[in-house]
């Protein structure tokens, strides 16, 4: 027992690695190991920064090609609404003279006897459907007399001299105008007060040719 215990202390301990001196071949190994994971490093931050600006970049077309969709949508929509617009003014454009002279049909009648009166009735009834229709659709008849000339919403037909209403006031309609939703769908024809004084003269260029006729004369 005593040979065996003289043995295990005999025998040679194994070496610390790092009480190992360092030889210039490891050192260079550890050096060229540090200097590929810097370059590692630098080659994962460029990568990094790429990738950042190259999604900065598709956010950026992103973003304005959403805009450039909206933009394109809004303008599409209101193409579409000018078009509709303007194919309801043209429609209702082409059946307002058949509502003018509906219109100067039933104020014509004169009902006398019963048979008479059933047909004004009846007259009534059509035309009030046909407002009914029309304010559904958003037409609105103009109310001119008495208001002052406006040129975005009259036209003036005659202008005569007036005891009773001022200069540039609407004094008669002669053609009923109508708003569409807000907008003119027809300019109502009028007759504009010249106020005090003597002598009818039709308005706009035909008025301007008979001013230069008596002129003329004279």
């Amino acid at each position: 027992m005593s040979g065996d215990s003289n043995l295990g202390a005999g025998a040679p301990q194994a070496a610390d690695p790092s009480e190992i001196p360092a030889t210039p071949e490891m050192e260079a190994r550890q050096e060229a190991g540090s200097h590929q994971i810097s370059d590692q490093g630098s080659d994962l931050a460029g990568q990094l920064a790429a990738l950042k600006a190259e999604h900065e970049a598709l956010n950026g077309q992103y973003m304005r090609l959403a805009a450039d969709f909206d933009n394109f949508r809004k303008r599409q929509s209101r193409d579409s609404e000018d078009l509709r617009l303007q194919i309801t003014c043209s429609t209702l454009g082409e059946i307002l003279p058949v509502v003018d002279n509906f219109d100067r049909a039933r104020q014509q009648l004169n009902p006398q006897h019963e048979e008479a009166q059933a047909l004004h009735r009846s007259y009534q009834g059509l035309y009030k459907q046909l407002v009914d229709v029309f304010k559904q659709l958003g037409v609105s008849p103009m109310r001119v007399e008495g208001e002052p000339f406006d040129p975005s919403l009259h036209e003036a037909v005659l202008r005569e001299p007036s005891e009773a209403h001022a200069e540039d006031v609407v004094i008669e309609e002669l053609q009923r105008g109508y708003h569409l939703n807000g907008r003119v769908l027809r300019h109502a024809l009028v007759k504009v007060s010249m106020g005090p004084g003597s002598g009818a003269v039709p308005a706009g260029p035909q008025a301007a040719e008979n001013g230069q006729a008596e002129e003329q004369d004279g």
